[in-house]
């Protein structure tokens, strides 16, 4: 029964519930990059390479055919998800510090200023 309850504690983490969340929508955003590259990038590219499909671009080796159409369309996919990730870190990142310089109290004065204003207090007296 004690593996039972480390596996619920382990699961019910908020950890591993976002890691879940983000693996799956990391999943659908990128079934949509796929399908803009596919169906809108691709055929731009295509026409302007003269009409070739370029997926179907490929060389034939012995009986292998290797397709590096399909292996470049996969590239510029990992590029984009790349690019868009980097976009919502360093979104992320700067929201995080405006809240920490919003949150962080203002330094206290320093030992030169603690001194001047002592003598301040000193002179007013």
């Amino acid at each position: 029964m004690g593996l039972v309850k480390e596996f619920k504690a382990f699961a019910l983490k908020g950890n591993v519930l976002d890691l879940a969340v983000g693996v799956i929508i990391g999943a659908a955003f990128g079934k949509i990059v796929s399908a803009l590259v596919d169906n809108i990038l691709m055929p731009v590219i295509g026409i302007l390479m003269q009409g070739q499909n370029f997926a179907d671009l490929s060389v034939k080796v012995g009986d292998a055919q290797l397709k590096y159409g399909l292996f470049i369309q996969n590239i510029i996919d990992f590029i984009i998800i790349a690019f868009v990730l980097f976009l919502i870190i360093k979104g992320a990142n700067n929201m995080k510090k405006k809240e920490e310089a919003a949150a962080a109290p203002p330094p206290g004065p320093t030992p030169t200023e603690k001194l001047l204003m002592e003598i301040r207090d000193s002179l007013k007296k």
